[in-house]
């Protein structure tokens, strides 16, 4: 039975305050353990870790249980960088009687450091074989005769020190020492990855869970390899860290302050155009939204991409002045990605900033308030999540396989799709990050110069402890896909609609086409059963007009025509088809995306399926073709958008409707008819006078 009276001491060696360790002293505090730091601010002594060493902490015991050398306190000893606790005292005495032991260390599947020692091991019927120094516990009387059993070097290896004690048989026998073989205290993850798994309580919290042993473990390792990957993995959960109640508990316990607008931390912005992506200009623009006050943040800005050099300068001639300080790097400097970055770095060190956010030009920030958001909750290194629309591809990975490559982890779905929200601690992001202060000064911080610089860079954060984190508590934006981008065209992001939609719809959808589909909104009705409304923004209609005159073809205006099936068009106009400029599929899911939803609200009962193969840009010029003649369209439905304006860049022109004795004169940029083409809407094409007329035409369900 547990001595009511019984305490426990919680023991750890560490160095620096790493984030694994302030993980671990979380634990601690979650789980109200009195743990005492051992070396906290000294100089390592105990070598590199990946290797044998160590025997550093088995001196620093030493002096720290002189005091309690003749005494029976119960102490519990672990490494902190790489153990997470996951219950209190009680539980922890409780288990460690049910061994009848003075000490008992974990116990891991391999003989480390020394595998020939591994056929000196006692046989084991069922469990885990092998000492594993990283998690021990027992009284302090014990405990302290065998770390003074003989001396050890601060360079060799603690684990190797233990283990010949306790292969030795007479050693073993007098203090009593058992190992952990089923994980019922220490569980060591290396080897033993697949044995464990996360299981909620009544009230939503995690604790890890041995399934082949049945037991509830409360001291996590994460040993070896494990360490980068799966401990942090685990660790998104253990320790009242997330519960399916509460979401994300840890991420409310650190957070900054509102920031005042007299106090806004300095930032350096560093922006990196290396990649041939849609939406440059939208890119920029949404960058230069953000929330935060410019005169604090340094601008920085590495272009690398010819075809994206006149919008970038356009958006830097109009913004950068505004900023606290620029430097913008050109193609024609030579610059390479990896060198750009490491120079982004050192521009914010010696400007004393105090958070760097990098970003590139395939990830857009739709949320204004980001880095607001991201100082917020305090991170060391954080990625607002960022994922293609409609898909699982983002700018994390949530494990990673033997060779470094991806991993799907168990819960990145749920995190991608926001079923569970927090901030995860993750082993690679990419495209947009911020990093604080805190860790800006690292001296592995810089990119490498050779191959795929972002995974290498990520490996060099796993391996030196930094935590690198994923934040889908808020909506922050999301990735371009780029599979299907060329720069084959004039304005290369018409084409993008269907891959890209929200940036298209951002850049080229009339500003206010939604108010169409509102229920309160009446659509105005110029003619009977003749509809006018927004459906696309002026840049849509520049780009359009540009593009057509680009490709030049026109048709000559005559009845045979050799891009119809049958060769002949009834009632011609001087066009181009989207066909023969590659953007007729672009276009029908334009028609479906939104104009068919306009159609089934004015022309209710109809079911369209928003099908068209005359689709074509028609030009109107008083010396060329100014007008058409009366005739009806090849369609259900026609709409006619209007890609100029008229009296500014046109005269005359128009639409009228015979049969309604009506005529729409005052066409408005990016509006459209919408009219029956068949037998009741007679109509034809009003002279134009002056200047150039461009509309844009489909026949709808033909």
């Amino acid at each position: 039975m547990l001595d009511a009276k019984e305490t426990l001491l919680t023991l750890t060696v560490a160095s620096d305050c790493t984030d694994g360790f302030q993980r671990f002293n979380r634990s601690c505090r979650i789980y109200d353990l009195n743990c005492k730091i051992l070396g906290m601010n000294k100089i390592w002594k105990g070598g590199s870790m990946e290797f044998p060493g160590g025997g550093y902490k088995i001196n620093l015991l030493r002096r720290e249980l002189e005091r309690l050398k003749d005494k029976d306190d119960i102490i519990i000893v672990t490494d902190s960088y790489d153990v997470i606790y996951t219950a209190g005292t009680q539980e922890i005495l409780e288990k460690f009687h049910q061994f009848n032991a003075n000490v008992v260390f974990g116990a891991e599947p391999y003989c480390w450091p020394n595998q020939e020692l591994a056929s000196h091991y006692p046989v084991v019927s069922s469990g885990k074989r092998f000492l594993n120094s990283g998690g021990f516990i027992g009284h302090a009387r014990t405990i302290y005769e065998i770390i003074t059993y003989r001396s050890i070097e601060d360079s060799d290896d603690d684990q190797l020190y233990y283990t010949e004690i306790y292969l030795d048989s007479k050693l073993r026998d007098k203090w009593n020492i058992k190992l952990d073989h089923k994980s019922v205290l220490f569980h060591n993850l290396n080897g033993a990855q697949e044995e464990v798994n996360l299981i909620p309580d009544n009230g939503g919290k995690y604790r890890l869970f041995n399934e082949v042993y049945q037991t509830l473990p409360i001291a996590v390792h994460g040993n070896g390899p494990t360490k980068e990957v799966s401990l942090n993995y685990f660790g998104n959960y253990l320790a009242n860290y997330w519960s399916f109640n509460d979401g994300c508990i840890a991420c409310k316990e650190n957070t900054i302050e509102h920031l005042k607008k007299d106090h806004y931390p300095r930032l350096s912005l560093a922006i990196f155009i290396h990649k041939s992506a849609p939406f440059t200009d939208v890119f920029l623009q949404r960058l230069s939204n953000q929330q935060y006050p410019k005169d604090k943040i340094d601008l920085f800005l590495h272009i690398s991409i010819d075809h994206h050099l006149k919008d970038t300068l356009v958006w830097w001639k109009k913004y950068s002045s505004l900023y606290a300080s620029q430097e913008l790097i050109v193609p024609s400097d030579k610059i390479n990605p990896s060198k750009a970055r490491n120079l982004a770095m050192e521009q914010c060190q010696s400007s004393n900033c105090e958070y760097f956010f990098s970003i590139e030009n395939d990830c857009m920030l739709t949320n204004n308030e980001t880095f607001k958001l991201l100082m917020h909750y305090n991170s060391t290194i954080v990625s607002p999540l960022l994922f293609i629309s409609g898909r699982l591809w983002s700018n994390f990975w949530g494990a990673i396989d033997q060779n470094g490559y991806y991993a799907r982890s168990k819960d990145y779905i749920d995190i991608v799709e926001g079923r569970k929200r927090g901030i995860w601690n993750v082993p690679y992001i990419r495209g947009a990050y911020m990093i604080n202060k805190s860790h800006l000064k690292m001296p592995d911080l810089a990119f490498d110069e050779e191959g795929d610089f972002d995974m290498k860079w990520c490996a060099k954060m796993r391996k030196s402890g930094t935590f690198m984190y994923v934040n889908n508590m808020q909506i922050f934006g999301h990735l371009l896909n780029l599979k299907s981008y060329s720069i084959d065209h004039l304005h290369n992001d018409l084409y993008q609609i269907i891959d890209n939609q929200p940036d298209w719809e951002a850049k080229y959808i009339h500003e206010n086409y939604s108010i169409n589909l509102r229920d309160d909104h009446e659509i105005q009705m110029p003619c009977s059963d003749v509809y006018w409304f927004p459906v696309v923004s002026e840049i849509f209609c520049k780009h359009l007009v540009e593009e057509m005159e680009n490709f030049g073809q026109w048709s000559a205006g005559g009845h045979k025509d050799s891009r119809l099936d049958g060769g002949y068009e009834n009632v011609p106009t001087r066009d181009i088809h989207l066909k023969q400029i590659n953007l007729e599929q672009q276009w029908l899911y334009f028609l479906q995306k939104y104009i068919v939803p306009i159609q089934a609200k004015v022309y209710p009962g109809f079911y369209s399926k928003g099908h068209a193969f005359m689709n074509f840009v028609v030009r109107y010029h008083p010396t060329g073709q100014p007008s058409l003649r009366p005739h009806h369209d090849a369609s259900t439905y026609t709409i006619n958008i209007a890609l100029t304006r008229a009296g500014i860049d046109h005269e005359g022109g128009g639409c009228r409707f015979l049969r309604q004795n009506c005529s729409v004169v005052n066409t408005m940029l990016g509006w459209s008819l919408m009219h029956p083409g068949r037998l009741t809407h007679y109509h034809e094409g009003l002279p134009t006078t002056k200047g150039t007329r461009y509309i844009m035409v489909s026949f709808i369900d033909p």
